[in-house]
């Protein structure tokens, strides 16, 4: 669980300059649809859509890293707005390095929400290394912390809703809408 009282953990969210995201089981609830014609579908929360919209608008820069390549991901990437799209990556520690160097910014300026064994070298070295819910339990075991929702259900709106209120930029996010 994402623990607001956890001082260690606010102090590390607090240096978040980009945070990165794993698609399937992340974004998504894990399972892969495939139409007959071979086409596929993923089904995204659009509440995790708002709290990376939200992050974003905050200052923070959102990155996706995923081992597979899906035009549905590019257009949901699109969508929010998102510009760092890196697929077809099983390396996402490389991945994130090339990213990191891209943006002239370090593991301490990164967060990354992943869960499973592909994810765990890059939470590993980040600052911010956040596993969903009903992440494999090996990768739980090892990240910094780990989301009271599980993937595709809240899990990246809770990580990103606690960068922002580690950083100050929650409240003012929210109360934009009354």
């Amino acid at each position: 669980m994402l623990d607001y009282n956890n001082i260690e953990l606010l102090e590390r969210a607090r240096k978040v300059r980009l945070a990165v995201f794993d698609v399937d089981g992340v974004l998504t609830d894990g399972k892969l649809n495939f139409m007959a014609d071979g086409s596929e579908f993923k089904s995204f929360s659009t509440l995790d859509g708002h709290g990376i919209k939200m992050l974003m608008q905050s200052g923070i820069q959102a990155a996706i890293i995923t081992g597979r390549t899906s035009t549905v991901v590019e257009r949901r990437a699109a969508n929010l707005g998102i510009t760092h799209v890196i697929q077809g990556r099983e390396d996402k520690r490389d991945a994130l390095d090339e990213l990191l160097q891209q943006l002239q910014l370090s593991y301490t300026d990164a967060a990354y929400l992943g869960d499973d064994l592909p994810d765990l070298a890059a939470i590993r070295c980040v600052s911010f290394g956040v596993a969903v819910a009903n992440a494999d339990t090996f990768v739980r075991q090892h990240a910094t912390a780990v989301t009271s929702a599980r993937g595709g259900e809240g899990a990246a709106r809770e990580f990103c809703e606690f960068i922002m209120q580690a950083q100050g930029t929650l409240t003012a996010a929210q109360e934009a809408y009354l």
